[in-house]
């Protein structure tokens, strides 16, 4: 049973692959529909969860919080109140899987340990802070209620049909139209990638073998900077779809102004979740990258349903106004 808002971010056509198969249902909905909810917890007997459903862009928390409080926070309140009320008397297994960010620990200096499931919380933007709030919800329902929860804290993702606010596709898809590639500052804030579909098969060895009430660290043990996450798209467009005006896909990075509270590094051990269940990473960052491009290149038809008008306006209140620097910090 597959719950979704379809808000700005979700397209029906993300859905192509499963629509006529028969383990799959779609529903549009909001997880902050109570009763709605509710009621697919007794109609579908449900018993496990896996919570993905969240505002997740730090720029859109930054200009409009209220609806990251709303999903992340009331969102994930509404779903367990669902579960422990339809799971209060259960006679077999129930999972309640909250997927979570590593943003919540908040930011890493140049040589600091990578952060691990003891790591303080810290969050220094609204969309962290939600989910902070979140997480909190979840381990304070399975510890008051004994509702068989568990969390799992991930790096940052990149890969097929992730909308073109964030990073990676922003770039694939600015050059390839000729617009400038904003980058923001000096371009040296460092994130830990991982492919999406390395993300996801930690999701499932979590769900399958993970202890009830823990937390496990995802990450991709693949710390880039921005700039050099740009740079490596650039070089693959030069050979994959050269310019046919000649030159470099690099001569279009434009350093431009930082976001206020911009967390300079994030880093993840993920050696919990190693050692616990086995788990660890498929795909090189140079082999998840090219496939990622690849796929922006051939899905075209993707690509152009989802830039919207909604779309472009976002870009042009996010980037229009920022004023560009020489990138010398």
């Amino acid at each position: 049973m597959n719950l979704d808002a379809l808000t700005y971010a979700g397209s029906l056509n993300n859905l192509r692959e499963v629509q006529d198969n028969p383990r799959h249902t779609f529903l549009r909905g909001d997880i902050c529909d109570a009763a709605l909810v509710r009621r697919i917890f007794a109609e579908h007997a449900i018993r496990t969860v896996v919570h993905f459903a969240a505002e997740s862009h730090v720029d859109r928390s930054i200009t409009g919080p209220a609806a990251f409080i709303q999903t992340n926070v009331v969102g994930t309140f509404t779903l367990l109140e669902a579960a422990r009320e339809s799971w209060a008397n259960r006679s077999k297994p129930c999972r309640f899987l909250h997927v979570s960010t590593d943003e919540v620990y908040g930011a890493l200096g140049p040589d600091d340990p990578a952060f691990t499931e003891s790591t303080p919380y810290a969050p220094n933007s609204p969309y962290s802070a939600s989910k902070a709030s979140s997480d909190h919800l979840v381990r304070a329902y399975g510890r008051t209620y004994g509702l068989p929860v568990l969390t799992t804290n991930c790096s940052n993702n990149y890969g097929p049909y992730q909308y073109p606010e964030k990073l990676i596709p922003l770039m694939i898809l600015n050059a390839l139209i000729g617009k400038p590639l904003p980058v923001y500052g000096d371009g040296r804030q460092v994130r830990d990638w991982l492919y999406v579909e390395d993300h996801c098969d930690a999701i499932l060895t979590v769900l399958d073998r993970g202890r009830v009430g823990e937390t496990y660290n995802i990450g991709g043990g693949n710390e880039q900077t921005n700039l050099e996450i740009v740079g490596r798209i650039c070089d693959l467009l030069d050979r994959l779809q050269p310019k046919q005006a000649g030159g470099s896909y690099r001569e279009q990075i434009t350093h431009v102004q930082d976001r206020p509270g911009h967390d300079r590094r994030y880093a993840i051990d993920a050696g919990k979740i190693r050692a616990e269940l086995g788990w660890q990473p498929a795909h090189a960052f140079d082999d998840g990258l090219a496939q990622t491009v690849r796929w922006y290149l051939a899905n075209q038809d993707w690509v152009n349903s989802i830039m919207s008008e909604r779309y472009s306006e976002w870009i042009a209140l996010n980037y229009a106004k920022r004023p560009t620097t020489d990138g010398n910090f």
